[in-house]
């Protein structure tokens, strides 16, 4: 059977990815509640897509409106803001919440064959996308951006 992978520190967010598990509302799977600090690549096997950082399971949906099936491999994320918004604050990759060295670790060894990810626009000018998209060309993926 076809299973997602969601990780979402939050627990009011876990708890919505459950209840939208439940609802077949995004793809069937397990929610892992856990700090992704905590996760480790063999925590991730027998997964086909995996959500880091989950929320409240956009990532999943999206896919499936876009019509990309649930058996599909991907791997998708959403790391904090707080480090780089304009709301935050403003310590950029220095914050201890700056969590793209935790997600990519992962990435590194499991070497998902899709990546989707977003941040905010702010993170830009805190070289975010710059560090991003270095450490992935190194891994051999084709990286593209888009401020919106």
């Amino acid at each position: 059977m076809t299973r997602a992978y969601y990780n979402e520190i939050d627990p009011f967010a876990a708890q919505w990815l459950r209840n939208l598990i439940s609802a077949n509302h995004i793809a069937y799977g397990d929610v892992d509640d856990r700090s992704i600090s905590d996760v480790r690549p063999s925590d991730l096997a027998g997964y086909d897509q995996c959500h880091f950082f989950a929320g409240i399971g956009g990532w999943s949906l999206a896919l499936r409106l876009a019509g990309w099936d649930d058996s599909r491999p991907v791997w998708t994320g959403s790391c904090p803001c707080q480090p780089f918004s304009q709301a935050g604050t403003g310590c950029g990759v220095t914050d201890e919440r700056h969590l793209w060295p935790h997600w990519f670790h992962l990435i590194r060894v499991c070497q998902p064959p899709v990546i989707f990810g977003e941040q905010v626009e702010a993170a830009i000018k805190h070289g975010w996308l710059d560090l991003v998209q270095d450490d992935l060309e190194r891994e051999g993926y084709a990286v593209g951006a888009v401020g919106i």
